[in-house]
């Protein structure tokens, strides 16, 4: 199972939400490549990237940062925040990105969103699916639609969707577990029949290091930590020695 910290930004600064709620931003570091850096130095390899100024303004915003991330790195990085148009695809993946991830754009514009799998490929196009009840969060996690989360899972393997992150939104900053149930039921109900290239990502409420061996077992391809990783929940040494356990 990978592993896969989250850095969030707002202001060009590496910031956390808790369930996406804008008034709750706290800032851990100004300098996002510090922390990419720290994160490299520990064995990591992948890194979550999300443009919260871009969520809000509904287009790309703070690709410096991913340029400046993914040149002076290593770190495999999949991108996600403001991604509404074929532009902003195009300057994600040219700042370096290696994955980008779509949500409300599959929601709203589902035509263009399948377009993308098709011109750069499944293994590049993430699908975001934040739920909150089951039900799809779209906007940055400002509203919700109509799009029971399954479905619309199936609807997207069914376009050649192989890599997914679900975030329920009710654990997101909450550190107070993640999800399990849910993905369990994901990983039952999407891997049936020919769907069996489900690469699911665990998103949302990690609270301690003893999660990742269960999150793994369920049979999550990789998970995002972001919170406890900041308050010192895990530790990158935890991380660093799970990793090399894995290989």
């Amino acid at each position: 199972m990978r592993i896969i910290p989250a850095i969030d930004i707002i202001d060009g600064k590496c910031v956390r939400l808790t369930k996406g709620d804008y008034d709750t931003k706290k800032i851990y570091n100004e300098r996002p490549l510090e922390v990419a850096k720290q994160f490299e130095a520990h064995g990591i390899t992948h890194l979550h990237v999300v443009d919260l100024d871009g969520a809000k303004s509904k287009h790309i915003v703070n690709y410096g940062v991913l340029e400046q991330l993914a040149s002076k790195t290593s770190l495999a990085i999949d991108f996600g925040g403001g991604l509404k148009s074929d532009t902003d695809v195009r300057i994600a993946f040219e700042s370096g990105a290696q994955q980008i991830t779509g949500g409300s754009i599959a929601v709203k514009d589902p035509s263009l969103f399948t377009e993308w799998i098709s011109k750069y490929g499944s293994e590049k196009i993430i699908l975001g699916a934040d739920a909150k009840d089951e039900k799809i969060a779209v906007g940055g996690w400002l509203e919700e639609s109509d799009e029971a989360l399954l479905p619309f899972i199936k609807k997207y393997q069914e376009k050649g969707v192989q890599y997914v992150i679900c975030t329920d939104i009710s654990k997101d900053g909450m550190l107070e577990g993640p999800a399990f149930d849910l993905y369990k039921k994901i990983l039952a109900e999407c891997q049936e029949g020919d769907n069996k290239t489900l690469h699911l990502i665990a998103s949302g409420g990690i609270s301690e290091f003893g999660e990742l061996p269960k999150l793994q077992a369920l049979g999550c391809e990789g998970v995002i930590i972001g919170k406890a990783i900041y308050e010192n929940r895990i530790s990158l040494e935890q991380l660093e020695k799970f990793i090399l356990n894995a290989y």
